[in-house]
């Protein structure tokens, strides 16, 4: 029954993914729901792409990526495609890459 916990856990454990967070700004600001949509339908669409989060107040989009997939290079030029320049305002420390 150990041995089936064990090889149940560690099976699991060879699944998880790594999923990293970024805080990114846009230029031109996102200032109505519109940006919001525009941005959320298109980004939607770049590999790897989890979770999109917009906050008209702040003016910032987070993103939940796996990074096995993509990485803020890539989520960057994705913005390029639709006309906005993506800078990061913040990558928590959590989500820093394991070394």
């Amino acid at each position: 029954m150990i041995m089936l916990a064990l090889a149940v856990g560690m099976s699991v454990a060879s699944f998880a993914k790594d999923i990293r967070t970024v805080v990114l700004t846009t230029a031109p600001q996102m200032h109505c729901e519109n940006c919001e949509n525009r941005i959320k339908s298109n980004i939607r669409f770049e590999k790897g792409i989890k979770e999109i989060v917009t906050d008209l107040k702040s003016k910032t989009v987070t993103i939940k990526y796996d990074a096995e997939k993509t990485n803020v290079k890539n989520i960057i030029a994705g913005f390029a495609k639709i006309n906005y320049k993506a800078s990061v305002v913040e990558t928590p420390t959590n989500d820093q890459p394991k070394k």
